[in-house]
């Protein structure tokens, strides 16, 4: 089995030269770099895990706590994170944690020692006590969380921005009755989303506000779900019972407007000659369904990516100490499912024609 003296050796450096690379010691230029991993690999040799770990004091790992683990947006958010944490030789290790404070508590002593830093996606307002309990603990860059938390990074999305710009290209193409399907409304991410169509409808001199009841019409557009496809197929059924029916709805997240379109393709309802339908995040399946999705658009792999980007730079080449926040801007992706094309400024959505709808239009 080969050492790290024969590696050494192989590419003409000295141990400590091989010892800084398997570090990722910004100390060795690219070109020594490249001729010790050459030489490495040519002789199979890669350093024990185990023994790095306690002469550096560090797990080259990077713990991932999540609220679920299922679906195209987790699934798109872990990949962004996994392509930069494999750039820099790390490892994930990934976990479900709701928001609630007992598990997320549970989760992140159960992290403790095994990870170098975290990346936490915690929207529930519930988990803000927990996070500031053990923000000095370990390093930490969070996901879409509205609370400050101290010490720790923050990269959002623009959440009121995005719903209230859906809102508003509903209302250009001439609907004045638009239901909301809300996320869980004590997850940030749907309180926003629920804030900026709220914010488009008093602008157009409309209000939405009040929750419809359970299982039964009210006088309110806004209907309760949780962010799953089967909260929204119950939603659109409610809607769909609501005198007079909502023209169009804005659906917090895809996943829920999945179980929508289902809902009201199983009652005989057109998308959208009927109800228009809309979404938010933008999860690859959107521009495949039936009609394609018209959504708001979140680069949720560039997330991932940006938000091991500023761990390294606070853990790995020690960054600045004020935490830092970023903001994700949000895009509109007209698709068929609106039924109006994407408007020039100024100018009334045209309705959407079917012959030209055969791919997704993102501007």
């Amino acid at each position: 089995m080969a050492t790290i003296r024969d590696v050494a050796r192989e590419s003409s450096v000295s141990i400590a030269t091989v010892s800084r690379v398997f570090n990722n010691s910004p100390l060795v230029s690219d070109g020594t770099r490249e001729r010790v991993r050459v030489a490495a690999e040519r002789l199979g040799y890669w350093p024990n895990g185990i023994a790095r770990s306690l002469i550096t004091n560090r797990t080259h790992a990077i713990g991932v706590l999540l609220p679920d683990l299922h679906g195209e947006f987790f699934s798109e958010l872990i990949h962004g994170i996994d392509q930069a944490a494999r750039e820099r030789g790390l490892h994930l290790l990934v976990a479900r944690a709701t928001s609630t404070a007992a598990e997320l508590t549970a989760a992140l002593r159960s992290m403790r020692g095994r990870v170098d830093a975290l990346i936490i996606m915690a929207p529930d307002r519930e988990a803000s006590a927990v996070l500031r309990e053990h923000a000095n603990q370990v390093p930490m860059v969070l996901l879409n969380c509205d609370v400050s938390v101290p010490g720790a990074d923050c990269v959002s999305v623009d959440n009121h921005a995005g719903a209230r710009a859906i809102v508003r290209h509903l209302l250009a193409a001439g609907h004045r009755r638009i239901a909301i399907i809300t996320g869980p409304l004590h997850n940030g991410d749907a309180g926003q989303r629920l804030e900026g169509y709220r914010d488009a409808m008093r602008e157009a001199g409309l209000s939405a506000e009040g929750l419809s009841g359970e299982g039964r019409a009210g006088e309110g557009l806004e209907f309760a779900g949780d962010f799953t496809e089967p909260s929204g197929y119950v939603a659109a059924r409610r809607v769909l019972d609501h005198v007079p029916r909502p023209t169009a709805v804005f659906v917090a997240n895809d996943h829920m407007a999945i179980g929508v379109l289902g809902a009201l393709q199983d009652a005989g309802v057109d998308v959208p000659k009927d109800v228009a339908v809309v979404g938010f995040d933008d999860i690859p399946m959107a521009r495949y369904l039936t009609p394609p999705l018209t959504t708001v658009h979140v680069d949720i792999f560039r997330m991932g990516q940006r938000a091991m980007g500023l761990l390294l730079e606070r853990v790995v080449e020690c960054g600045p100490l004020e935490p830092r926040k970023e903001l994700l801007h949000t895009t509109l992706v007209v698709r068929g499912s609106c039924g109006a094309q994407m408007p020039v400024d100024g100018e009334t959505p045209e309705p959407w024609n079917r012959s030209r709808a055969a791919g997704s239009t993102r501007r």
